[in-house]
């Protein structure tokens, strides 16, 4: 996935949120288990970059910030504030530019909606946890969420650890479940056990592709319980890192029998525009970012 990006604004942000831009530049940061990344939003243009995440956030954030600026063509004093989400949030902090951190939940949301104004519901899946978020189509706040962080069987470290079991590179997961020609049945709700459960299949003979299709679905019953819980309204879009996927992709549309909205940019970094997004209206004097409600964890 390329990284360093550069793209006009009214390609990027929904026509509809195109009048409530300010006349500031931001930048968001959503510093992530596995990647961070980070997005400048301007009066013209907006700025993409992503990076491995680090062992130190702060090292991370300013590593990306160096990349918009060099993107940008613009300098440290230009840039009115920024705002950081995601994994090591709690961790950003400049001494030369306005800096707060905000929730993963409300970035996401206010991302989404900035990139499709009419989405309503929002299923989030990151490198650690995965989430199923709604909002309200006015103004981008999150009205209901559910999440899982307790068990990787819904987030990315378990597509990682399968990928690695059935000799794929992570990147190529998706699409050689996309292959498949049979359908597995996991049925193991426990990452320790669908392990075990993969390494059965390989002894049985079973083709890496079904058995990689099979993991997808798995992955994606265990989202849709978290979607259940809320409740499905469309508008659907998807967001975080595995929303490149296209096996877990194609594995939720199929089970909640719905599409997802397609992204005006890559949905990786939603979480980080939607920091970008809510940096511009603090910077402006608007109060109205409102903080996300109280986390409800969920056993999916």
């Amino acid at each position: 996935m390329s990284g360093n990006m550069s793209f006009a604004i009214a390609d990027v942000i929904a026509h509809e949120k195109l009048a409530d831009m300010q006349p500031v530049t931001t930048i968001g940061i959503d510093i992530g288990s596995r990647q961070s990344k980070a997005v400048m939003v301007g009066k013209d243009h907006v700025h993409t970059a992503i990076t491995a995440s680090g062992v130190h956030p702060h090292e991370t954030a300013a590593r990306l910030v160096d990349k918009l600026l060099k993107v940008s063509a613009l300098s440290r004093s230009d840039i009115a504030r920024i705002a950081g989400t995601g994994y090591g949030r709690i961790a950003l902090k400049f001494d030369d530019i306005p800096a707060e951190v905000i929730t993963e939940i409300t970035c996401h949301a206010m991302g989404a909606h900035h990139l499709h104004a009419g989405t309503r519901t929002i299923i989030d899946i990151g490198g650690q946890d995965c989430k199923a978020i709604k909002l309200d189509t006015r103004n981008g706040r999150v009205t209901e969420f559910a999440m899982n962080d307790k068990c990787a069987a819904g987030s990315g470290r378990f597509l990682e650890k399968t990928a690695e079991m059935l000799g794929y590179q992570l990147e190529e997961l998706g699409a050689r479940a996309m292959e498949s020609t049979k359908q597995l049945q996991m049925s193991s709700q426990c990452v320790v056990f669908a392990e075990s459960e993969i390494v059965s299949l390989k002894a049985k003979g079973e083709k890496p592709e079904d058995i990689a299709a099979g993991v997808h679905f798995a992955i994606a019953r265990r989202v849709c319980n978290l979607v259940n819980r809320i409740g499905l309204d469309p508008e659907l879009a998807f967001s975080g890192g595995v929303s490149n996927n296209l096996g877990v992709k194609h594995a939720l549309e199929s089970l909640l029998n719905r599409p997802f909205v397609t992204p005006r940019l890559n949905a990786v970094f939603c979480g980080a525009l939607g920091a970008a997004m809510i940096a511009q209206q603090q910077a402006c004097g608007n109060a109205d970012a409102e903080s996300a409600p109280q986390e409800m964890e969920v056993d999916a």
